[in-house]
């Protein structure tokens, strides 16, 4: 099977793997992606995952119930570690093997970040998924991926979402909202489209790496967006707003 892409980076929110829950982590959504990130692998594409903690901790929400804003943000990335290792545990499970690694040093449970050693892993067939964000307060794991994928060299930012695109407005709260097909970075940043924030899609757009956005919560989607076939909203240089 002809496929689009050599190396992906999927991001995922930490809200994706709470399912219908109102907190942390449901076994059975997470089992369900890693078997979609699985049919994924089998076909050769060198898949890296970044991993939000909001199904746990959220910093900005911390920080606006008077924590110290660095400090929400560092257990924000605690948070992510333990949904990177959930997701780990899950492609392991099926055979598919996975590291972890991590932008603050924990050692006894997954490597460091080292950008040749993620590569090389990528080249052996291994999924790799970056917990702990960039190991920075006040950056968002948006722009980890953003960066992540200019580091290793990703063709592509699949951003999965709970909406099927980008819209003009909130189809939750305007029925007439409309779904973009495409847009430029541009057309994004002067918008404030909030597709991912600012500075994540400045970083792609200076890399130009092309960002998808689409519905995982339908199933079969990731392997969809990665054949390429025309689902959610893409965001590249050369795209037309349509």
């Amino acid at each position: 099977m002809g496929m689009k892409y050599r190396r992906i980076l999927l991001k995922l929110s930490g809200e994706a793997l709470m399912g219908d829950l109102t907190y942390g982590i449901d076994p059975a959504v997470v089992h369900a992606i890693a078997q979609e990130i699985a049919e994924v692998v089998e076909t050769g594409i060198q898949v890296a995952i970044v991993v939000g903690g909001g199904n746990i901790f959220r910093g900005i929400k911390g920080a606006a119930a008077g924590m110290d804003r660095a400090t929400a943000d560092y257990i924000g990335m605690i948070a992510t570690v333990m949904n990177a290792m959930t997701l780990q545990d899950a492609l392991e499970q099926i055979s598919v093997p996975t590291r972890v690694q991590t932008a603050i040093a924990m050692q006894e449970v997954a490597e460091p970040y080292i950008r040749r050693r993620a590569i090389r892993h990528l080249e052996k067939g291994r999924v790799v998924v970056f917990g702990a964000g960039s190991g920075n307060p006040f950056f968002t794991t948006d722009t980890t991926a953003a960066l992540r994928a200019a580091e290793i060299g990703a063709d592509v930012l699949f951003k999965a979402t709970q909406v099927d695109g980008v819209y003009d407005s909130d189809p939750h709260l305007n029925p007439d909202a409309k779904r973009y097909q495409s847009l430029t970075y541009g057309h994004v940043l002067m918008q404030d489209l909030r597709v991912m924030d600012s500075t994540a899609i400045a970083l792609c757009k200076d890399n130009n790496i092309p960002v998808i956005v689409f519905d995982l919560s339908v199933p079969g989607n990731i392997f969809r967006a990665v054949k390429g076939e025309p689902i959610g909203t893409i965001v590249g240089g050369f795209c037309e707003i349509s």
